[in-house]
């Protein structure tokens, strides 16, 4: 792992903004009450909610009983020859782990989809070797209880005790945690006082982390190394600087494209998309993370007004303010962070209270995360009725539109994709690629990042469902209507049946991505969802539609 120091360098009009954020942050005690756990600092209305979210402050402390008794079960385990690990959660509990054993170089299987072909495949590798975490803050996450059933049901048919292979995470108290003691599952409670997306350095995050082999206590120790710096009243707190930055830009340039520019951490990007996206947006505002791949991506090469460049560096100390834009001469508005991945988890936490103070939301709820779940249940209940007619198929792909009357006469792929690309507000929009697909076999799509902005001029995400509506879903709904959304469904190749449930995993993920894009055009977003009824054959044809190269790089996103 990188040993950096922490440091933030702002620049261009995120440099004027941490002119005129930061003294008042100060002025305020920001960041002293945030270390005390002061709930008040978002106004009365997020209070409540803050009352009982703030304690990852303290992590770097707390945390350390989880050194020793996650080595000793690591240890047991592989003196069993299990070293197999498995990881099954959404959100914060999926992506800490993520970007801490990439850091460190040990593998780690992450499970955290409900698509049937990636399931099955998780299921049918080293399932002697394998250890299961399931992890879930509420206890509830049906995609993490259907993992979670998958491989009970696994493990008994290979003739394995699921109590010796199966640990879970979850919150004192909780549905799982109940139900997994009485089937003598080894359980470790998280801090309850801690949201998911804040809890990379809880329980979720360090169980699997340590059990797949990285430096848990390391990473310990590089948060507990800079939290005295984040908990100063000072102009030159990182996390202060940090979160002005990118959130008190006048005007608000609401994307903020993340690029990795030697920065020694591996996947960092996609953890601050889910912390930074669904803290904020909501209320009609908030911060879009646009994950970028280098300097050629178009966010980077050519930003817009209405864009952040955050660059992950080795060393601030080492850099020079950015070059003016080329186009207009026009100072860019960058950041450059840098520091050891235990110091940027907690950095990028304060930085993102600190947003959610000078944005004026509480950075701690996330309101139409839930929606999408119930209109996900209403869908899985009727999961027998026939899908809405499409409005026309194309080849492979069947073609719905949804929010609004826009499509107009598109009658192929490529017209309609016209008809939604049409829709974008031109100096604020975005847009959302969804693919409810296996992430990494379809990974060849995520080239749409790259292939839509030259089409549009306008920044592009990559979201892999359902995994996404743990991240940037609650952007979609809850941030500003200035998104159009294309969504990609497909017929698995073979569905999997969930245990002990009356669905598959097929109709759970038909269901999440129905009530996701019933949401959002409920919410008078436009949504053009696409169908591969033959997976292959409409995947290779979206693919040519959308501008993909064939040697397009692959992404997890």
């Amino acid at each position: 792992m990188t040993s950096s120091a922490l440091g933030v360098l702002a620049s261009g009009p995120a440099g004027e903004a941490v002119s005129r954020h930061v003294a008042a942050l100060v002025g305020d005690r920001f960041a002293s009450r945030l270390f005390a756990q002061d709930p008040t600092l978002w106004g009365p209305a997020a209070e409540a909610e803050a009352s009982v979210r703030l304690s990852w402050t303290g992590l770097g402390r707390s945390s350390r009983p989880l050194v020793g008794e996650v080595a000793a079960l690591r240890d047991h385990l592989r003196e069993q020859g299990v070293d197999h690990v498995v990881l099954c959660g959404m959100g914060g509990s999926s992506l800490a782990p993520e970007v801490i054993c990439a850091t460190a170089g040990v593998e780690l299987t992450v499970l955290d989809s409900s698509d049937p072909d990636y399931v099955r495949a998780a299921l049918a590798d080293r399932l002697d070797r394998a250890v299961v975490v399931v992890s879930s803050k509420s206890g509830s996450t049906v995609e993490t209880d259907s993992q979670r059933r998958a491989f009970e049901g696994a493990f008994e048919a290979a003739g394995i005790d699921p109590a010796q292979r199966i640990v879970v995470v979850t919150d004192p108290g909780s549905p799982l945690d109940k139900d997994a003691r009485e089937r003598g599952y080894r359980v470790v409670n998280a801090d309850p006082n801690v949201g998911g997306r804040y809890s990379a350095l809880t329980a979720f995050g360090l169980v699997p982390s340590g059990l797949a082999g990285a430096d848990i206590e390391e990473l310990l120790d590089d948060a507990e190394s800079v939290a005295d710096l984040l908990a100063d009243d000072d102009a030159a707190n990182p996390g202060l600087v940090l979160g002005a930055a990118i959130a008190g830009t006048d005007p608000l340039r609401d994307k903020l494209a993340i690029v990795d520019d030697g920065s020694g951490i591996t996947g960092f990007a996609d953890w601050a998309e889910q912390l930074i996206a669904e803290s904020t947006g909501k209320d009609g505002t908030g911060l879009l993370p646009v994950v970028v791949d280098g300097d050629d991506d178009p966010e980077v090469a050519w930003p817009a007004a209405d864009v952040t460049v955050a660059r992950l560096v080795a060393d601030v100390a080492d850099e020079q303010a950015p070059s003016p834009d080329d186009a207009t001469g026009a100072p860019r508005s960058e950041v450059r962070v840098s520091g050891a991945l235990g110091a940027q988890l907690l950095l990028w936490e304060v930085a993102t209270a600190a947003a959610g103070a000078v944005l004026g939301i509480n950075p701690f709820d996330q309101p139409d995360v839930e929606s999408a779940k119930k209109a996900a249940r209403a869908m899985l209940e009727g999961s027998d009725k026939a899908a809405d007619e499409p409005a026309f198929t194309d080849g492979a792909i069947e073609v719905r539109s949804l929010g609004g009357d826009w499509l107009g006469s598109a009658t192929t792929v490529g017209t309609a994709l016209d008809a939604l690309f049409d829709q974008l507000d031109r100096q604020h929009g975005y847009v959302a690629v969804m693919a409810y697909l296996d992430r990494l076999a379809d990974a060849p799509l995520a080239g749409a990042r790259r292939a839509v902005p030259p089409r549009t001029e306008r920044p592009t995400t990559v979201g892999w469902g359902p995994r996404f509506l743990h991240s940037t879903g609650q952007y979609h709904k809850g941030g500003p209507a200035t998104g159009v959304y294309l969504q990609v469904t497909s017929a698995p190749h073979e569905d999997l049946p969930v245990p002990g449930r009356d669905f598959t995993f097929g109709t759970l993920i038909a269901a999440q991505a129905g009530g996701d894009a019933q949401v959002l055009a409920d919410h008078g977003r436009p949504v053009l969802r696409l169908h591969l009824t033959d997976h292959d054959a409409g995947l290779a044809q979206l693919t040519q539609a959308l501008g993909i190269p064939s040697s397009s790089p692959e992404g997890q996103g």
